[in-house]
Formats: C-alpha cells, sequence, structure tokens
C-alpha cells in the first residue's frame, strides 16, 4: 500500500520539475549540441589529414577552372550550368576542409610541395592545361573544360575513395563519400555533354 503512493508522488514531482525546466528557458536544448562541436577533434588519423590537405588545392583549382569558363562568352549553357554546380559544390568544402585541419592542429599546406598523388594520378591540371583553357573560346572552350573537369574528378573521386577505405574521422569520411557520388554523377554528365557538343 505504501509503495504506489510513494511512486506516484515522484511521479507528480518529476513531471512539475519538468514543467519548470521548460519554462526557465529552454538551455538545455543548446547544451545538445554541443557534443556534435567536438566530434571533429574526437578521431582523425594522418589519412584523415592527408585528404584534407590534398583537398583543399584540389578543389581549389576546380573553382578556378569553372571561374575561367564562366568568364567567356558564348559558352554552351549545359555547361555553364555544370561549372556553376561545380563552384557551389567545391567552395564550401574548402572551408570545411580548412576548418577541419584548424581544429586537428595541422597545416593545411602540409602537401603542397609534394603536387598531390604524384604523377598526375590526383587529376591536377598542369600550368600549360590551365593556359590553355584560359586562353579557349566558345565550343573549344566547352570541350576542354569538360575533358579536363573529368580527368580531374576522376582524381578526386580516387582521393576520397582512399579516404574512404583508410580515415578515421566521420565527417570527413562523410564529405569523401559525398564527392565520390556527385563527382562519379558528373562524369557521367561530362560525358553526355561532350557527345552533344
Amino acid at each position: 500500500m505504501f509503495k504506489p503512493r510513494t511512486f506516484l508522488y515522484a511521479a507528480v514531482a518529476l513531471a512539475a520539475t519538468l514543467t519548470l525546466s521548460s519554462c526557465a528557458g529552454g538551455s538545455p536544448a543548446t547544451d545538445s549540441a554541443a557534443p556534435s562541436a567536438s566530434q571533429t577533434t574526437a578521431a582523425f588519423n594522418s589519412a584523415d589529414v592527408t585528404f584534407a590537405q590534398m583537398m583543399i588545392p584540389h578543389h581549389a583549382q576546380a573553382v578556378q577552372m569553372s571561374d575561367d569558363l564562366l568568364a567567356k562568352d558564348g559558352i554552351d549553357e549545359s555547361v555553364i550550368d555544370l561549372a556553376t554546380e561545380i563552384k557551389a559544390a567545391q567552395e564550401p568544402e574548402i572551408t570545411q576542409l580548412k576548418d577541419w585541419l584548424m581544429a586537428w592542429g595541422e597545416d593545411e599546406n602540409g602537401m603542397s610541395g609534394k603536387g598531390g598523388m604524384g604523377g598526375g594520378s590526383d587529376g591536377m591540371m598542369s600550368d600549360d592545361d590551365m593556359m590553355a583553357l584560359h586562353d579557349a573560346s566558345g565550343v573549344e572552350a566547352s570541350t576542354l573544360f569538360l575533358e579536363q573537369m573529368t580527368v580531374h574528378h576522376e582524381g578526386a573521386v580516387a582521393m576520397a575513395q582512399l579516404e574512404i577505405d583508410d580515415g578515421e574521422n566521420a565527417d570527413a569520411q562523410a564529405m569523401a563519400a559525398n564527392i565520390v557520388k556527385t563527382q562519379t554523377a558528373e562524369i557521367d554528365e561530362m560525358a553526355k555533354l561532350l557527345a552533344s557538343l
């Protein structure tokens, strides 16, 4: 007889406490966001660092290529749309990659002296490649952009797959998976655009 009544009192007291705390201003909800902020530093390894250090200049070059194309006249509308999408996707990723490296206490220029993965396997364009795109116009510029960006994307997909295989940081691996998905789709789209030019 005694225990149920005690349980009832405890339940009423708990309900009253919850009601009061919900009127207090909602500070518990803001506290729940805190773990996600520390998640970026919680777990990372050398593969995560290498991925971020290599992908920053890689993305930066893709943005530059897109800017070069978007500054030209007489470019096919579908190619303009693609270049705009690439730029819009990769600029925020550059910011995120830099933020991760800062949180991890790593230098974002750590890979700059190594030229990426080396041997052209990272898909990076040479200075001559970039100049050829810069100087091209019309259909030639569209064709060159699509051909170069296809190689560039293939390099990014390979780099992202290494992060998926060897990385530890969940956020970096999620970005890598997204790069594989979106850029593989864009490679297919670029093949169709090339065939239509």
